[in-house]
């Protein structure tokens, strides 16, 4: 799920499109984030890095889907190497 790395961290979440708002869910098994766009032209992946980006607050450059571009599993790599903000991130979805 919070994997630190050289490069920032790794991400593994579960996407749910369309859904009525943009918010985390903290589950034993995954982290689960809905959003309200459709799965529709890469829409739901678009407001995916840009709630996270915002809620996180770290540049939308900064977020990258390293696996499931088409899948409602994916693997996201947030660039940051800062602690504090990595740690902020961690109370944030933890």
């Amino acid at each position: 799920m919070f994997k630190k790395t050289d490069e920032g961290i790794i991400l593994k979440l579960r996407i749910s499109p369309n859904s009525s708002k943009n918010e985390i869910i903290k589950t034993d098994e995954i982290l689960k984030i809905k959003v309200t766009a459709q799965p529709i032209e890469n829409k739901a992946n678009k407001a995916l890095i840009e709630f996270l980006s915002k809620t996180f607050k770290i540049p939308k450059s900064s977020i990258s889907i390293l696996k499931g571009e088409t899948s409602k599993d994916k693997t996201l790599l947030l660039k940051v190497t800062d602690e504090e903000k990595i740690n902020a991130i961690r109370l944030l979805i933890m």
